[in-house]
């Protein structure tokens, strides 16, 4: 166990303490990131980063280093909203810390891994950990509106490409190394318009539509299962009809569906099974798969399909055994190999670069999304050591250094 790293960490707790209740206490929802991230390039240049860049999405990257090995770690840094605040035991931007955590909106989903990241990059600098690597410590974008979309502009457009990627969302300071993916369908069917009074002379879309929702409702049931990342789901999330007027056949129905996928799940087979539904239902219906286009808080837009890949990392791939290693060296023995529930920028850069990834963050996964979002300050202290660590075991255990 290194006691050297956990130690110097320690004595940065208030710190980072500091730094993650500044940020939380900045509203940072989808596309509306400004300034958080600008708060993030004030605590990156006092801990002394070699370089920092927003980039034309608004991305913050933060360099360590200028060594052969690439490796990033990401954070994202927008926030879901607050809903409904009078459930909130804290105030969602006080950032309140009692009784050694802290609580508010982002705490653990995800800038508590932002939090970390900085200062993993402050103590490789004061221990002088640096060797044959380039570090990026990323502060990404519309994470929460389109998972993986900042990765997919970083690696396609701004054109890096890491050798490997740390994801940083909660995970009880296990090392992680999967997550089901999901998409999003849409699906849509026309009646004809009548007089309500003589429903007869029409056609009902919502009548038609419904027997489409049960036949997904029972596709739900028939979805496949793996032993590792668990069961595939389907729901319908929204319904949707025109009509006239309130006294007439609705003309048109439309559904939003949700789509959780498992290994060996992709678009195309999920596709295939709505289309199915539909013949079961015996209904024509136009599915699609939306499109998300929202601008950055830059106002760039940089449209992709709503679909988010399945990604796993083989359990004996080197980067897992580097990120156990890492883990062992800052916490000793025990810790767990385990999988998101939720969806993570994983879903590009493995997903669909293809670039091995592996997760490590601070925070629990149950408090995502909740309003009661927290994180320990001793789980800042032990992510950032792992941060500060884990280059040099990926080195080891990769090029043999």
């Amino acid at each position: 166990m290194n006691k050297s790293i956990l130690n110097a960490a320690q004595n940065y707790e208030r710190d980072m303490v500091k730094f993650l209740r500044d940020m939380i206490s900045i509203p940072s929802e989808s596309c509306n990131e400004e300034k958080v991230v600008l708060r993030i390039k004030e605590e990156m240049e006092k801990t002394g980063f070699d370089e920092i860049v927003i980039d034309g999405m608004g991305n913050i990257l933060g360099r360590i280093g200028s060594g052969k090995k690439i490796i990033a770690m990401d954070a994202h840094i927008d926030t879901v909203g607050v809903g409904n605040i009078e459930q909130w035991n804290h105030d969602p931007y006080d950032g309140k810390f009692e009784n050694g955590t802290v609580y508010g909106l982002g705490a653990s989903d995800q800038e508590g891994g932002m939090a970390s990241m900085v200062y993993g990059g402050k103590l490789i600098k004061d221990l002088k950990l640096e060797s044959d690597y380039t570090l990026y410590v990323v502060g990404s974008v519309q994470e929460e509106d389109c998972d993986g979309l900042c990765w997919q502009y970083i690696v396609n457009e701004e054109k890096l490409r890491p050798d490997c990627v740390v994801i940083t969302e909660p995970t009880g300071l296990n090392v992680y190394r999967g997550q089901r993916g999901r998409m999003e369908i849409t699906a849509s069917v026309a009646g004809r318009s009548a007089h309500g009074s003589a429903p007869e002379r029409g056609i009902n879309a919502v009548y038609l539509m419904s027997r489409m929702v049960l036949e997904i409702e029972k596709l739900n049931l028939r979805l496949k299962e793996d032993a590792f990342l668990g069961k595939g789901s389907i729901t319908v999330s929204q319904i949707i009809s025109k009509s006239p007027s309130l006294c007439a056949v609705p003309s048109s129905s439309s559904i939003h569906i949700d789509r959780s996928l498992t290994a060996g799940e992709d678009m195309e087979s999920a596709l295939a099974e709505i289309e199915d539904a539909a013949v079961r239902a015996g209904v024509e219906a136009d599915i699609k798969i939306p499109e998300y286009s929202k601008p950055s808080y830059k106002g760039k837009v940089y449209p992709a399909k709503a679909y988010f890949p399945t990604w796993i990392l083989d359990e004996n791939h080197p980067l897992l055994a580097a990120a156990s290693a890492a883990r062992s060296d800052i916490m000793g023995s025990g810790g767990e190999i385990g999988k998101w529930t939720f969806s993570t920028n994983g879903v590009a850069t493995m997903g669909m670069l293809g670039i091995p990834t592996v997760g490590f963050g601070p925070g629990e996964e149950k408090y995502a999304h909740t309003v009661d979002d927290q994180v320990p300050a001793g789980h800042l202290v032990k992510a950032a050591a792992f941060y500060a660590a884990f280059p040099g075991h990926y080195l080891r255990v990769v090029d043999g250094a």
